[in-house]
């Protein structure tokens, strides 16, 4: 089994290269074919010539240039670029934890599963230094969501997810060009019927740098989202029952 952790690299100077190194250090011994897909993301402080300079002491990371700027088009990268069987998303801010890479990489390989989502917000999972007002946002758009689609799933919006490849390149194609990117891919994924299972997590709010995440910019965006999704959601019922009466 192979993983590959695709790491969205923006401005990141401050945190990239303890990011990389607290991942590589933790999982070295615990799963053998895995890299790193870096993916600059139109950075203009030194965020290139850090993850560049990393590549060249560490063979397991690898460096692409994004050619669509947004998170959108990073994921549609490290999915094309890819080359394991699984992929899983991590934050370059620090806020995702290494152990949990692991525990998705065990539980979608013991279950044989197509994805696995983390929630944040579960009586096992530990959520440290989370904005008040960013927290209150989430859960009522994360529970809306819940409502809108009946999935008993509570944290739609994280980035952090594991996911097999191959059902990557079956969901194209992909249209959020934001952080909104990280809703429509599992809504895909539930909406089309893919196995998955959901485990708790730890989560940490950055300590260095500044957040790309602004809601009020993106608001739209992730409306926008979660109404092409339904609507996938309305075509694919509606596709599945008329195959069924023709039957």
């Amino acid at each position: 089994m192979s993983l590959s952790i695709v790491i969205p690299c923006r401005n990141e100077e401050n945190n990239i290269s303890l990011t990389i190194d607290k991942i590589i250090n933790y999982i070295k011994s615990k799963i053998i074919d895995y890299d790193l897909i870096l993916i600059n993301d139109f950075s203009t402080d030194n965020t290139y010539e850090i993850i560049t300079s990393v590549s060249k002491i560490h063979n397991s990371v690898k460096v692409y240039n994004n050619l669509d700027k947004g998170l959108g088009g990073a994921i549609n990268l490290g999915i094309k670029v890819s080359t394991k069987k699984f992929m899983v998303v991590v934050m370059a801010d620090l806020s995702d934890s290494p152990e949990d890479i692991v525990n998705y990489y065990i539980e979608i390989n013991k279950k044989n599963l197509d994805a696995v989502f983390g929630s944040r917000f579960t009586s096992r999972s530990k959520l440290n230094n989370y904005p008040l007002k960013k927290k209150i946002l989430n859960r009522i758009f994360n529970h809306f969501v819940r409502f809108l689609f009946w999935e008993k799933y509570n944290d739609f919006t994280n980035a952090f997810k594991i996911y097999r490849v191959d059902i990557l390149k079956e969901i194209r194609p992909i249209v959020s060009e934001n952080f909104n990117v990280f809703l429509e891919l599992p809504l895909k994924i539930i909406t089309r019927g893919y196995k998955y299972s959901v485990i708790p997590i730890d989560w940490q709010n950055r300590k260095l740098g500044d957040t790309k995440f602004r809601f009020h910019e993106l608001g739209s965006r992730y409306i926008f989202t979660l109404l092409y999704c339904f609507l996938e959601k309305t075509l694919l019922k509606k596709k599945a029952n008329d195959k069924n009466c023709k039957k």
